[in-house]
C-alpha cells in the first residue's frame, strides 16, 4: 500500500487515469442507486404499513428489491445486461444507446452520470493532490452526486445517505482534515438549525412548507464537513443558483410548481469543499 501511495506521488498521471477509471465505475454504480433507491424505499413503506395493518402477513423475501437484485435488465423486454454491456460510457457508445436485444432506447442519462461523476472526482484530484483530503473529497462527491440525481427525480432526500455523509464528515474532521472537531459539530447544528428556521418562518406566514426535512439534514451534513464559516456560501451559492434554474424552469413549465432545492444546496457544498476558501478570500479582499 504504502508503494502504490509513493507510485501515485511520484506520477500524477497514473493517479488521474486510476481515478478517471474508478470513477467511471463508481458512476455505473450510482446510476444503479439512484434508479433503485426510491423503489426500494417505496417497497418499504408498503411492507410497513401491510405489517401494520395486517400483522399476520408474512412478506416473501424473494420479492424484495436491493442494489444487486433482481440482477440489471431491460425495463423493456427484461433480457439480462451482460457485463460486457455494461462498461461504462463505452458499452452505450458501442449499442448506439440500444438495448442488444429488442432495439429499446437506452436512456443517454446513464452515460452522462458516468461522465459528470468522472469530471467532478478528477477535480477533486486536480484540488488536493494524493492525500487524504482527496480520498475524502471523493467520497463527499460521489454522495452529493447521488443525492442531487434522487432529489432531482423524487424530490426526496433519503436519510440513509444524509445522515452518513454528515457521520462520515464528523468522524474525518476528529483528524482535523476540513476544519476542527469543535467547528465540525458547530456546523452541522448550525446548518440544520438555520434552514429549520427558515422554514418554520415561512410556514407560520404562510401556512405552507417551503422545503423538506431533508434539506436541513443536508445542509447539516455540510456544515459538518465545512464547519461553521463555509455555510453562509454554500447558502448564498445555493440560493442563486436555485433562483436561476427556478426561473428557467417557470419559463419551460408555464406554470408555477414545486421543484427539488437539495440539489442546489449538494452543487453549492461541492464548490465550497474545493474552492470555498479562495472565494471567501476573494470576497473579503483578504
Amino acid at each position: 500500500m504504502q508503494a502504490m501511495i509513493q507510485f501515485f506521488i511520484q506520477t500524477p498521471t497514473a493517479l488521474y487515469w486510476f481515478v478517471a477509471i474508478l470513477s467511471l465505475c463508481i458512476g455505473s454504480f450510482l446510476n444503479v442507486v439512484i434508479l433503485r433507491t426510491v423503489a426500494i424505499m417505496q417497497q418499504e413503506w408498503q411492507q410497513e404499513c401491510q405489517l401494520l395493518l395486517h400483522p399476520d402477513t408474512t412478506i416473501n423475501a424473494q420479492q424484495r428489491l436491493s442494489l444487486s437484485q433482481p440482477a440489471s435488465h431491460c425495463p423493456k423486454c427484461n433480457t439480462p445486461i451482460r457485463w460486457y454491456h455494461n462498461i461504462p460510457i463505452l458499452s452505450w457508445l458501442l449499442l448506439r444507446g440500444k438495448c442488444h436485444s429488442c432495439q429499446a432506447a437506452i436512456s443517454i442519462r446513464y452515460p452522462l452520470i458516468e461522465l459528470f461523476t468522472m469530471l467532478c472526482s478528477l477535480c477533486v484530484v486536480a484540488v488536493f493532490g494524493p492525500t487524504l483530503q482527496m480520498l475524502a473529497g471523493l467520497f463527499f462527491t460521489w454522495m452529493l452526486i447521488t443525492l442531487t440525481f434522487i432529489d432531482f427525480d423524487s424530490q426526496l432526500l433519503p436519510d440513509r445517505f444524509t445522515l452518513i455523509l454528515a457521520a462520515v464528515g464528523l468522524a474525518i474532521n476528529t483528524e482535523n482534515l476540513f476544519t476542527t472537531p469543535s467547528l465540525a459539530i458547530w456546523g452541522y447544528v448550525i446548518g440544520f438549525l438555520s434552514l429549520w428556521v427558515v422554514y418554520y418562518a415561512f410556514k407560520l406566514i404562510t401556512g405552507k412548507e417551503g422545503m423538506g426535512y431533508g434539506d436541513f439534514k443536508l445542509l447539516a451534513a455540510l456544515g459538518a464537513w465545512l464547519g461553521p464559516l463555509m455555510l453562509p456560501l454554500v447558502i448564498l451559492l445555493s440560493s442563486v443558483l436555485g433562483v436561476i434554474i427556478g426561473i428557467i424552469l417557470l419559463k419551460i413549465r408555464k406554470e408555477n410548481q414545486a421543484f427539488a432545492f437539495g440539489p442546489y444546496i449538494a452543487i453549492a457544498g461541492w464548490i465550497a469543499l474545493l474552492w470555498g476558501a479562495p472565494i471567501m478570500e476573494l470576497y473579503l479582499g483578504v
